[in-house]
């Protein structure tokens, strides 16, 4: 259900211009600066911050779908892509899109002497350099957008990382007068009080709130936030485009099942503490893929992050032990560089069980019946909304009887799941066609009311 989202006030600050003298100009060179000035201020700054360029094609679609819309309702525009701080992350990004990036903060040193130095001083010259390259970038921008993702929990993170990088960059575009936007966000668990009083405080400075589930924005509420009158809208993943290749054909019309995995240690993902956890979550997985091709179907295996290469891996090391004569059309793997990569290799199969959430989503986009096995609610929830809120597990509550009975009715009834699945997605890019509407005309207010303040500054001058 969509609702009205509540607009903040925001500080009008013009921009201080720095000339190269402080000598006075001549009167012909003034009227040129001025002149450049105002048609400077035509082209509106807009920042797309988010954990881009780390290896996850989820986040990197949630990023490409808003480059997308952003270069059809504001061609002009200047963008800029914050991506992670991890080293190569914004040339990567820079080199798949062809937009201009930077970096939230100082990556770790790549010397490891430098690196023990970086940890004996508790990291602190490095995030004070990060916090003053946040205040550089983001004090230049007239919109700061959070595209998708789930930007606001503490998966794997410490306060210090996103959370503490987030509230800078917001809170600096704030006090530039810059317009911040949460598009279809995805929302906890924080379990950190430090991590959550950063991510809270980052967001209550936005002028536009919207989350991609309504658990997401229960969580918020849950934490003291008031979300009231936040919407809710699909996550914007959904708004890329799907495969134009056909499917090859299968004169044998065996079934294939895509099965996605993931490198799963657990929440705070450690892979020391996790270490039981991965290895009960990979041994049902490969007992249940083991299951799958004794009964005649062919397996496609999916990963929707490069860090998943560790479970591929074994998976495909366990598989060729127990069943070495396999036949290569029956067991398969290809390497994903994008969410693209991923939505191509799905089209390929029948039916999906999966991990991750972004290979829940494009499953379920491209129409294929699905079994999810999730780390956090935010797979139930879509599950749900799809019609398929009976074919869900936890990962580390994992059973692999309840889940060959999932997968045996899901298949039993696939054309009237097929159909509900189609139906939903219907409704999902309707909603999502709202979104860009409000987005778009909120993007034009803005910046029109913004060089309209730039202009009468500039008179006065």
């Amino acid at each position: 259900m969509t609702q009205t989202t509540r607009l903040a006030s925001r500080p009008k600050i013009l921009p201080r211009m720095a000339v190269a003298s402080d000598r006075p100009l001549p009167a012909r060179v003034r009227s040129t600066t001025a002149h450049e000035r105002r048609k400077h201020v035509t082209r509106q700054r807009i920042g797309l911050l988010g954990l881009f360029g780390t290896g996850n094609s989820g986040n990197n679609g949630s990023l490409e779908a808003m480059l997308r819309f952003l270069r059809e309702v504001r061609p002009d525009a200047e963008i800029t892509c914050i991506c992670s701080a991890h080293r190569g992350a914004a040339d990567r990004v820079a080199r798949s899109l062809g937009v201009a990036t930077t970096s939230l903060g100082i990556p770790p040193p790549e010397s490891g002497l430098l690196r023990t130095v970086d940890r004996l001083l508790l990291t602190l010259p490095r995030r004070i350099a990060s916090l003053v390259h946040a205040v550089r970038r983001a004090r230049k921008l007239d919109a700061l957008i959070v595209p998708g993702t789930g930007i606001l929990d503490d998966f794997g993170g410490s306060p210090f990382g996103m959370p503490l990088a987030l509230l800078a960059w917001c809170l600096t575009a704030r006090l530039r007068g810059a317009w911040i936007a949460f598009v279809s966000i995805g929302a906890g668990p924080i379990h950190n009080p430090i991590s959550r009083w950063l991510m809270k405080s980052a967001v209550a400075l936005a002028d536009y709130r919207s989350y991609r589930d309504t658990v997401s924005k229960a969580f918020m509420e849950s934490i003291g936030f008031d979300a009231g009158d936040d919407a809710v809208y699909p996550d914007i993943a959904f708004r890329l485009p799907s495969p134009a290749a056909p499917r090859r054909p299968r004169p044998d019309r065996r079934l294939v099942v895509g099965v996605g995995v993931m490198t799963y240690w657990g929440w705070r993902n450690d892979a020391a503490r996790g270490a039981a956890i991965y290895q009960a979550y990979r041994d049902k997985l490969t007992s249940f893929v083991l299951w799958l091709l004794d009964r005649g179907h062919a397996v496609r295996i999916l990963m929707g992050d490069t860090n998943d290469q560790r479970a591929v891996n074994d998976l495909l090391a366990n598989v060729a032990a127990a069943r070495p004569d396999l036949p290569d059309d029956r067991f398969l793997f290809e390497p994903m560089s994008s969410l693209h990569d991923l939505m191509r290799q799905i089209a390929e199969t029948d039916v999906v069980v999966a991990t991750r959430y972004h290979n829940v989503v494009c499953a379920l986009k491209l129409g294929k019946p699905t079994v999810s096995i999730s780390y956090a609610d935010k797979n139930d929830v879509l599950m749900a909304e799809m019609g398929l809120g009976g074919f869900c597990q936890h990962v580390e509550r994992l059973d692999l009887d309840r889940l060959i009975e999932q997968f045996s009715q899901l298949i039993t009834d696939r054309p009237r799941y097929e159909l509900g699945i189609g139906k939903a997605n219907l409704a999902c890019q309707e909603r999502l066609d709202h979104q860009d509407a409000l987005l778009a005309a909120r993007l034009r207010g803005a910046w029109l009311e913004r060089t309209i303040v730039i202009e009468n500054r500039e008179r006065l001058q």
